[in-house]
């Protein structure tokens, strides 16, 4: 049977343990959530300030 859908990354491997997300996967999370946390302080801030 051929699939063209990703195989699950969580699935276990060989050895029984379940594989994590990437290293390069967490850090584009960080980035991505600092640049929102930001946007939203900024957007609170500019409207208590006024």
């Amino acid at each position: 049977m051929m699939t063209f859908l990703p195989k699950d990354e969580l699935k276990p491997d060989d050895d029984g343990k379940k594989k994590g997300p990437s290293t390069n996967r967490i850090m584009v999370w960080v980035v991505v959530g600092g640049i929102g946390l930001y946007l939203l302080g900024s957007g609170i801030f500019g409207l208590l300030t006024r």
